[in-house]
């Protein structure tokens, strides 16, 4: 698997996968009625962030975007957000983009990554984040409307670099 830059050609392996993810409604706080050209502005990121993909033999597997968390003063605290196919998830797709991600960070010279929203019944994300070496430093009580569970918390998360 090799991690690379996002190219608009690759739009047409990525769009599904974020497709997929917002319909499921069960990990990010996107409008699932969002186009293609919505989710296309929301999910590339302008400089500084930075867009990548996870490939394996010419077949997209799962992206990633990161960059600032905030603008101006809050700028030098990084954040990302990941994307997987249902078919490559537990095959360390994930792990290899949030290494990918922290990594990019470290080299930008952000001081810190921090999540500002995942969803606490996300027990695959979390368990994941904590091996990375993130903690939570906080949770939103029923900050986010499940599909099946209800309402659950968001996470925020954070680590130094």
């Amino acid at each position: 698997m090799r991690i690379r830059d996002f190219t608009e050609a690759d739009w047409e392996q990525v769009w599904p996968i974020v497709e997929d993810v917002i319909i499921a409604g069960e990990t990010f706080p996107y409008d699932p009625t969002w186009t293609s050209e919505i989710c296309h502005d929301v999910w590339v990121e302008a400089a500084p962030g930075h867009t990548v993909v996870a490939e394996e033999d010419g077949k997209i597997l799962g992206t990633a975007k990161m960059g600032p968390n905030r603008p101006g003063p809050g700028s030098h605290v990084a954040t990302a957000s990941f994307m997987v196919a249902a078919a490559a998830r537990g095959g360390g797709v994930g792990r290899a983009l949030c290494e990918y991600a922290l990594d990019w960070a470290r080299r930008q010279g952000y001081a810190a990554m921090q999540f500002n929203a995942v969803v606490d019944a996300n027990e695959a994300a979390v368990r994941l984040y904590r091996r990375l070496g993130f903690t939570v430093i906080g949770t939103v009580p029923e900050a986010f409307a499940h599909p099946t569970l209800g309402r659950v918390g968001l996470h925020v998360m954070h680590r130094p670099l």
